[in-house]
Protein backbone atom coordinates (compact mmCIF):
# COMPACT_ATOMS: atom_id res chain seq x y z
CA UNK A 1 0.00 0.00 0.00
CA UNK A 2 1.16 3.39 -0.85
CA UNK A 3 0.98 6.48 1.81
CA UNK A 4 0.62 10.58 0.86
CA UNK A 5 1.46 13.20 2.74
CA UNK A 6 -1.87 15.82 2.13
CA UNK A 7 0.50 18.58 3.42
CA UNK A 8 2.38 18.23 0.62
CA UNK A 9 0.45 18.48 -2.06
CA UNK A 10 -0.08 21.12 -4.86
CA UNK A 11 -3.63 21.85 -5.87
CA UNK A 12 -4.32 22.74 -9.20
CA UNK A 13 -1.38 21.44 -11.10
CA UNK A 14 -0.03 18.35 -12.57
CA UNK A 15 2.25 16.65 -9.40
CA UNK A 16 5.41 14.63 -9.81
CA UNK A 17 5.35 11.35 -7.10
CA UNK A 18 8.96 10.05 -6.32
CA UNK A 19 9.12 7.24 -4.16
CA UNK A 20 11.30 7.37 -1.50
CA UNK A 21 12.11 4.87 1.73
CA UNK A 22 12.27 6.30 5.06
CA UNK A 23 14.08 4.76 8.21
CA UNK A 24 11.63 5.02 11.67
CA UNK A 25 14.59 4.71 14.64
CA UNK A 26 11.47 3.15 16.83
CA UNK A 27 10.45 0.93 14.10
CA UNK A 28 11.83 -2.32 12.53
CA UNK A 29 10.23 -1.90 9.45
CA UNK A 30 10.57 -0.05 6.60
CA UNK A 31 7.65 1.98 4.82
CA UNK A 32 7.30 3.85 1.71
CA UNK A 33 6.10 6.82 1.63
CA UNK A 34 4.75 8.68 -1.56
CA UNK A 35 5.60 12.42 -1.51
CA UNK A 36 4.37 15.22 -3.94
CA UNK A 37 7.97 17.04 -5.09
CA UNK A 38 7.22 19.50 -7.72
CA UNK A 39 4.54 20.65 -9.57
CA UNK A 40 5.26 19.31 -13.27
CA UNK A 41 4.05 21.83 -16.05
CA UNK A 42 5.50 19.73 -19.78
CA UNK A 43 5.62 15.50 -17.85
CA UNK A 44 3.03 13.63 -19.91
CA UNK A 45 0.56 11.72 -17.48
CA UNK A 46 2.11 8.28 -16.24
CA UNK A 47 -1.19 6.33 -17.56
CA UNK A 48 -0.46 3.90 -14.48
CA UNK A 49 -1.02 7.15 -12.04
CA UNK A 50 -3.90 8.85 -14.03
CA UNK A 51 -7.57 8.59 -15.56
CA UNK A 52 -7.32 5.35 -17.50
CA UNK A 53 -10.05 2.59 -18.15
CA UNK A 54 -7.52 0.08 -18.39
CA UNK A 55 -6.80 -2.67 -15.15
CA UNK A 56 -3.06 -2.83 -13.61
CA UNK A 57 -3.59 0.91 -12.48
CA UNK A 58 -3.81 3.67 -9.81
CA UNK A 59 -7.32 3.04 -7.65
CA UNK A 60 -8.22 3.31 -4.02
CA UNK A 61 -11.25 3.09 -1.38
CA UNK A 62 -11.62 6.34 -1.24
CA UNK A 63 -12.12 5.79 2.67
CA UNK A 64 -8.78 4.80 3.06
CA UNK A 65 -7.54 7.85 4.22
CA UNK A 66 -6.56 9.06 7.89
CA UNK A 67 -5.69 12.71 9.36
CA UNK A 68 -2.00 12.52 7.87
CA UNK A 69 -2.19 9.94 5.38
CA UNK A 70 -4.22 8.72 2.56
CA UNK A 71 -3.12 5.40 0.65
CA UNK A 72 -3.91 3.24 -2.57
CA UNK A 73 -2.72 0.57 -4.86
CA UNK A 74 -3.54 -0.91 -7.87
CA UNK A 75 -7.14 -2.21 -9.67
CA UNK A 76 -5.07 -5.23 -10.68
CA UNK A 77 -7.93 -7.22 -13.20
CA UNK A 78 -11.51 -7.96 -14.14
CA UNK A 79 -13.60 -11.06 -12.69
CA UNK A 80 -16.95 -12.00 -13.75
CA UNK A 81 -19.59 -14.47 -12.52
CA UNK A 82 -22.51 -14.14 -14.20
CA UNK A 83 -23.56 -11.18 -16.40
CA UNK A 84 -21.88 -8.76 -13.14
CA UNK A 85 -18.50 -7.68 -13.50
CA UNK A 86 -15.96 -7.27 -10.86
CA UNK A 87 -13.03 -5.80 -10.67
CA UNK A 88 -10.04 -7.81 -8.63
CA UNK A 89 -7.81 -6.42 -6.03
CA UNK A 90 -6.62 -6.84 -2.50
CA UNK A 91 -8.38 -6.63 0.75
CA UNK A 92 -5.56 -4.56 2.15
CA UNK A 93 -6.31 -1.92 -0.77
CA UNK A 94 -10.73 -2.09 -1.23
CA UNK A 95 -11.91 -3.36 1.57
CA UNK A 96 -9.67 -1.50 4.02
CA UNK A 97 -7.88 -4.45 5.83
CA UNK A 98 -11.84 -5.53 6.63
CA UNK A 99 -13.29 -2.74 7.54
CA UNK A 100 -15.23 -1.77 4.39
CA UNK A 101 -18.50 -1.86 4.18
CA UNK A 102 -20.30 -3.31 0.74
CA UNK A 103 -21.10 -0.17 -1.50
CA UNK A 104 -18.34 1.94 -0.80
CA UNK A 105 -16.95 3.87 -3.75
CA UNK A 106 -13.71 2.50 -5.55
CA UNK A 107 -11.70 5.46 -7.39
CA UNK A 108 -9.65 5.71 -10.54
CA UNK A 109 -6.91 6.72 -10.17
CA UNK A 110 -6.53 6.46 -6.54
CA UNK A 111 -6.49 8.83 -3.21
CA UNK A 112 -2.81 9.41 -3.63
CA UNK A 113 -2.63 9.83 -7.03
CA UNK A 114 -5.64 12.53 -7.27
CA UNK A 115 -3.95 15.36 -3.83
CA UNK A 116 -5.94 12.86 -1.56
CA UNK A 117 -9.32 13.47 -3.29
CA UNK A 118 -11.62 11.28 -4.62
CA UNK A 119 -11.28 10.84 -8.36
CA UNK A 120 -13.76 9.17 -10.62
CA UNK A 121 -16.01 6.48 -9.07
CA UNK A 122 -15.43 3.53 -11.19
CA UNK A 123 -16.38 0.17 -8.72
CA UNK A 124 -18.69 -0.28 -5.23
CA UNK A 125 -16.78 -2.27 -3.08
CA UNK A 126 -18.77 -6.06 -2.89
CA UNK A 127 -16.74 -8.66 -0.40
CA UNK A 128 -13.72 -9.88 0.49
CA UNK A 129 -12.68 -12.94 2.48
CA UNK A 130 -11.44 -11.94 5.91
CA UNK A 131 -7.35 -11.10 6.58
CA UNK A 132 -6.18 -14.62 7.57
CA UNK A 133 -7.81 -16.60 5.39
CA UNK A 134 -4.50 -17.38 3.41
CA UNK A 135 -5.46 -14.73 0.67
CA UNK A 136 -5.13 -11.14 0.48
CA UNK A 137 -8.01 -10.46 -1.91
CA UNK A 138 -11.12 -8.20 -2.71
CA UNK A 139 -13.61 -7.51 -5.01
CA UNK A 140 -15.75 -4.74 -6.16
CA UNK A 141 -18.58 -4.62 -8.69
CA UNK A 142 -17.50 -2.31 -11.91
CA UNK A 143 -19.71 0.74 -12.43
CA UNK A 144 -20.92 0.44 -16.07
CA UNK A 145 -18.45 2.55 -18.58
CA UNK A 146 -16.19 3.49 -16.28
CA UNK A 147 -13.71 0.94 -17.60
CA UNK A 148 -13.03 -1.16 -20.04
CA UNK A 149 -15.35 -4.91 -20.20
CA UNK A 150 -12.67 -7.29 -21.79
CA UNK A 151 -10.55 -7.13 -18.77
CA UNK A 152 -7.19 -5.34 -20.85
CA UNK A 153 -4.34 -4.56 -18.49
CA UNK A 154 -1.88 -1.52 -19.22
CA UNK A 155 0.97 -2.64 -20.82
CA UNK A 156 0.08 -6.01 -21.30
CA UNK A 157 -3.68 -6.86 -22.64
CA UNK A 158 -5.90 -8.94 -22.98
CA UNK A 159 -5.31 -11.92 -20.78
CA UNK A 160 -6.40 -15.53 -20.92
CA UNK A 161 -9.26 -16.60 -18.42
CA UNK A 162 -7.49 -19.76 -18.01
CA UNK A 163 -5.21 -19.72 -14.82
CA UNK A 164 -2.21 -21.43 -14.17
CA UNK A 165 -0.38 -23.25 -11.76
CA UNK A 166 2.85 -21.28 -10.07
CA UNK A 167 6.25 -23.05 -10.92
CA UNK A 168 9.60 -22.39 -9.45
CA UNK A 169 11.05 -20.35 -12.56
CA UNK A 170 8.29 -19.60 -14.54
CA UNK A 171 8.89 -16.30 -16.44
CA UNK A 172 5.97 -13.77 -15.49
CA UNK A 173 4.69 -10.34 -15.57
CA UNK A 174 2.32 -7.84 -13.96
CA UNK A 175 1.20 -4.06 -14.50
CA UNK A 176 0.88 -1.66 -11.08
CA UNK A 177 0.70 1.64 -10.16
CA UNK A 178 4.41 2.22 -9.07
CA UNK A 179 6.56 0.05 -11.48
CA UNK A 180 4.42 -0.23 -14.45
CA UNK A 181 4.62 -3.44 -15.86
CA UNK A 182 7.53 -5.52 -15.28
CA UNK A 183 8.70 -8.78 -15.71
CA UNK A 184 10.34 -11.50 -13.55
CA UNK A 185 10.62 -15.55 -12.68
CA UNK A 186 8.78 -17.24 -9.42
CA UNK A 187 11.74 -17.78 -7.53
CA UNK A 188 9.98 -19.96 -4.78
CA UNK A 189 6.88 -21.60 -4.40
CA UNK A 190 4.77 -23.49 -1.31
CA UNK A 191 6.66 -20.52 0.54
CA UNK A 192 5.34 -20.07 4.14
CA UNK A 193 5.79 -16.36 4.95
CA UNK A 194 5.17 -13.58 7.70
CA UNK A 195 3.67 -10.33 6.35
CA UNK A 196 3.62 -7.27 8.25
CA UNK A 197 0.23 -4.96 8.51
CA UNK A 198 -1.01 -1.73 9.68
CA UNK A 199 -4.12 -1.59 10.78
CA UNK A 200 -5.42 2.16 9.63
CA UNK A 201 -3.73 4.06 6.74
CA UNK A 202 -0.31 4.78 7.51
CA UNK A 203 -1.51 4.92 11.15
CA UNK A 204 -1.72 2.37 14.20
CA UNK A 205 -0.70 -0.64 15.29
CA UNK A 206 1.54 -3.24 13.33
CA UNK A 207 0.75 -6.38 13.14
CA UNK A 208 1.76 -9.93 11.49
CA UNK A 209 -0.43 -12.45 9.14
CA UNK A 210 1.35 -15.52 8.45
CA UNK A 211 0.68 -17.23 5.30
CA UNK A 212 1.36 -20.48 3.71
CA UNK A 213 1.60 -21.90 -0.18
CA UNK A 214 2.64 -18.27 -1.58
CA UNK A 215 4.86 -17.76 -4.67
CA UNK A 216 8.08 -15.44 -4.34
CA UNK A 217 10.00 -13.63 -7.07
CA UNK A 218 13.10 -12.31 -6.07
CA UNK A 219 13.62 -8.98 -7.79
CA UNK A 220 14.54 -5.70 -6.45
CA UNK A 221 12.90 -4.31 -9.83
CA UNK A 222 9.45 -6.62 -10.30
CA UNK A 223 7.27 -4.26 -7.48
CA UNK A 224 6.84 -1.52 -4.91
CA UNK A 225 5.06 0.25 -2.60
CA UNK A 226 1.70 0.82 -4.87
CA UNK A 227 1.86 -1.73 -6.96
CA UNK A 228 -0.24 -4.53 -4.27
CA UNK A 229 -3.45 -5.57 -6.21
CA UNK A 230 -1.71 -6.43 -9.61
CA UNK A 231 -2.50 -9.56 -11.24
CA UNK A 232 1.03 -11.35 -12.11
CA UNK A 233 0.01 -13.49 -15.49
CA UNK A 234 2.66 -15.57 -17.48
CA UNK A 235 4.81 -13.79 -19.79
CA UNK A 236 4.18 -15.70 -22.36
CA UNK A 237 1.64 -14.25 -25.52
CA UNK A 238 -1.62 -15.95 -23.68
CA UNK A 239 -0.52 -14.10 -20.68
CA UNK A 240 -2.74 -16.29 -18.06
CA UNK A 241 -2.85 -15.57 -14.39
CA UNK A 242 -0.67 -17.28 -11.67
CA UNK A 243 -0.54 -15.04 -9.09
CA UNK A 244 -2.34 -11.43 -7.05
CA UNK A 245 0.46 -9.52 -6.02
CA UNK A 246 0.12 -8.22 -2.27
CA UNK A 247 2.89 -7.97 -0.04
CA UNK A 248 7.36 -7.91 -0.67
CA UNK A 249 10.40 -6.22 0.01
CA UNK A 250 13.12 -4.09 -1.26
CA UNK A 251 14.54 -7.40 -3.10
CA UNK A 252 11.41 -10.06 -3.18
CA UNK A 253 7.70 -9.87 -4.46
CA UNK A 254 4.85 -11.83 -2.42
CA UNK A 255 1.81 -13.54 -4.11
CA UNK A 256 -1.35 -15.84 -3.33
CA UNK A 257 -2.10 -17.93 -5.73
CA UNK A 258 -4.80 -17.05 -8.01
CA UNK A 259 -6.75 -20.52 -7.60
CA UNK A 260 -6.73 -19.97 -4.09
CA UNK A 261 -8.01 -16.65 -4.79
CA UNK A 262 -10.54 -17.42 -7.16
CA UNK A 263 -11.95 -20.46 -4.82
CA UNK A 264 -12.42 -17.81 -1.97
CA UNK A 265 -13.50 -15.26 -3.66
CA UNK A 266 -16.21 -16.86 -4.87
CA UNK A 267 -17.05 -18.43 -1.69
CA UNK A 268 -17.40 -14.77 0.02
CA UNK A 269 -19.75 -14.09 -3.25
CA UNK A 270 -21.57 -16.88 -2.70
CA UNK A 271 -20.96 -17.42 -6.54
CA UNK A 272 -18.43 -18.30 -8.69
CA UNK A 273 -16.32 -16.27 -10.41
CA UNK A 274 -13.75 -16.33 -13.41
CA UNK A 275 -11.39 -14.24 -15.46
CA UNK A 276 -12.41 -11.97 -18.47
CA UNK A 277 -10.55 -13.12 -21.23
CA UNK A 278 -9.67 -15.53 -23.80
CA UNK A 279 -8.85 -19.36 -23.75
CA UNK A 280 -5.48 -19.88 -24.10
CA UNK A 281 -2.92 -21.54 -22.76
CA UNK A 282 1.01 -22.34 -23.45
CA UNK A 283 2.95 -25.17 -22.54
CA UNK A 284 5.90 -22.91 -21.78
CA UNK A 285 7.10 -23.05 -17.64
CA UNK A 286 10.65 -21.78 -17.80
CA UNK A 287 11.91 -19.17 -17.97
CA UNK A 288 14.67 -18.75 -20.91
CA UNK A 289 17.22 -16.40 -19.83
CA UNK A 290 19.32 -14.55 -22.52
CA UNK A 291 22.74 -15.72 -20.11
CA UNK A 292 22.73 -18.52 -17.78
CA UNK A 293 20.64 -21.67 -17.16
CA UNK A 294 17.34 -21.92 -17.14
CA UNK A 295 15.61 -23.93 -14.15
CA UNK A 296 15.38 -27.55 -16.14
CA UNK A 297 14.99 -29.52 -12.81
CA UNK A 298 13.85 -33.51 -12.87
CA UNK A 299 10.42 -33.67 -11.59
CA UNK A 300 11.29 -36.24 -9.13
CA UNK A 301 14.35 -33.64 -8.00
CA UNK A 302 11.53 -30.91 -7.00
CA UNK A 303 9.05 -33.48 -5.61
CA UNK A 304 11.86 -34.47 -3.26
CA UNK A 305 13.19 -31.38 -2.17
CA UNK A 306 8.96 -30.50 -1.25
CA UNK A 307 8.75 -33.65 1.06
CA UNK A 308 11.99 -32.46 2.84
CA UNK A 309 11.06 -29.23 3.01
CA UNK A 310 7.82 -30.23 4.68
CA UNK A 311 9.65 -32.26 7.24
CA UNK A 312 11.53 -29.37 8.22
CA UNK A 313 9.52 -26.54 7.80
CA UNK A 314 7.90 -25.78 11.30
CA UNK A 315 11.87 -26.16 12.60
CA UNK A 316 13.32 -23.38 9.71
CA UNK A 317 9.76 -21.07 10.29
CA UNK A 318 10.31 -21.27 14.26
CA UNK A 319 14.41 -19.98 13.90
CA UNK A 320 14.63 -16.32 15.19
CA UNK A 321 14.98 -13.98 12.19
CA UNK A 322 13.78 -16.10 10.02
CA UNK A 323 10.77 -14.40 8.04
CA UNK A 324 9.88 -17.03 5.14
CA UNK A 325 10.81 -20.62 3.93
CA UNK A 326 9.93 -22.25 0.54
CA UNK A 327 11.05 -24.46 -2.45
CA UNK A 328 12.77 -23.26 -4.98
CA UNK A 329 16.21 -23.51 -6.70
CA UNK A 330 20.10 -22.76 -6.00
CA UNK A 331 20.94 -19.40 -7.97
CA UNK A 332 22.61 -21.07 -10.68
CA UNK A 333 19.85 -23.29 -10.85
CA UNK A 334 21.95 -26.37 -10.63
CA UNK A 335 19.72 -28.09 -8.09
CA UNK A 336 16.41 -27.93 -6.35
CA UNK A 337 16.48 -26.28 -2.93
CA UNK A 338 14.89 -25.19 0.47
CA UNK A 339 14.60 -21.53 0.31
CA UNK A 340 15.09 -19.68 3.85
CA UNK A 341 14.70 -16.29 3.61
CA UNK A 342 15.61 -13.93 6.52
CA UNK A 343 15.68 -10.85 7.56
CA UNK A 344 18.92 -9.01 7.22
CA UNK A 345 17.65 -6.06 9.71
CA UNK A 346 17.37 -8.17 12.83
CA UNK A 347 20.02 -8.61 15.40
CA UNK A 348 18.27 -12.49 15.47
CA UNK A 349 21.16 -14.34 13.18
CA UNK A 350 19.47 -17.97 12.90
CA UNK A 351 21.80 -20.86 12.46
CA UNK A 352 21.10 -22.89 9.14
CA UNK A 353 22.22 -25.59 7.98
CA UNK A 354 23.95 -25.98 4.66
CA UNK A 355 21.79 -29.05 4.02
CA UNK A 356 18.84 -31.02 5.48
CA UNK A 357 18.46 -34.26 3.97
CA UNK A 358 20.64 -34.09 1.36
CA UNK A 359 18.99 -31.21 -0.14
CA UNK A 360 21.01 -27.99 -0.04
CA UNK A 361 19.37 -25.16 1.74
CA UNK A 362 19.41 -21.38 -0.44
CA UNK A 363 19.44 -18.54 2.09
CA UNK A 364 18.43 -14.82 1.04
CA UNK A 365 18.60 -11.53 3.32
CA UNK A 366 15.90 -9.24 2.82
CA UNK A 367 14.00 -7.24 5.00
CA UNK A 368 10.42 -7.24 6.29
CA UNK A 369 7.95 -8.46 4.16
CA UNK A 370 4.97 -6.25 4.20
CA UNK A 371 1.89 -5.61 2.99
CA UNK A 372 2.25 -2.81 0.06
Amino acid sequence: ILFLLPRFMVKGRPLEFTMIKIKISSLTSIITVAFVCAPLLTQAANPYQSRNTNYGVSGSNVKDITSAFCCGGTLGSLLTSGTTLYILSNNHILARQDQASPGENISQPGLIDNGCQPATTVAHYSTAPKLGSNVDAAIAQLISGQMNSTGSIQGIGTISSVVKAPAVGLAVEKSGRTTGTTTGTIGSTNTSVNVQYQIRCGQGKKYTISYTNQIVINSSSFSAGGDSGSLIVTSSSCHQPVGLLFAGSSSSTIANPIGEVLSKIGTALGHSVSFVGGTCTSTSTVAQPSGGQGLELPQQAIDHAGRILEQNRHDLMSKPGVLGVGLGALEDNSQAAVIVYVDKTSSAKPELPERVDNVPVRVIFTDPFIAY
